[in-house]
């Protein structure tokens, strides 16, 4: 399992992911900022008492109103959470992205290390025979 998460690993382009995390980022804040900025519906005024000289259709409707504010108001709550919770994603997604990155850059690192030791200790084997 891990080979194949290995290979999965090497199959991703990570030029391509790096170099695209900070416009998802900048995205996923001006996607906040604008959602942030509006203000939620005010919230619908109490039901006026329907009198008995009203027509059941009105009152009927009044209650559609009431409830679609509701709902409309609802919504935009859910929306901002939404935004909210994309903009911490968007991130977290730069600052993984960014430690990916400083990760392969420590593996070359120990890569070349290990392979300038590899031919220092051939070297000094070969020496000794």
């Amino acid at each position: 399992m891990g080979l194949g998460l290995f290979s999965l690993l090497k199959t991703v382009p990570w030029t391509e992911v790096i170099s695209t995390a900070p416009l998802v980022a900048q995205g996923a804040k001006k996607l906040w900022d604008s959602v942030a900025k509006k203000t939620p519906p005010a919230p619908p005024p109490p039901p006026t008492p329907v009198l008995p000289t009203h027509d059941l259709v009105v009152a009927e409707l009044q209650a559609r109103i009431i409830a679609l504010e509701a709902s409309s108001a609802e919504l935009h709550t859910q929306m901002r959470a939404s935004s909210e919770l994309i903009q911490a994603l968007a991130t977290q997604n730069t600052e993984l992205v960014q430690r990916a990155e400083a990760n392969r850059v420590r593996l070359r690192w120990v890569s070349a290390a290990l392979v300038a030791l590899a031919v220092g200790l051939v070297y000094a084997l070969r020496t000794q025979l």
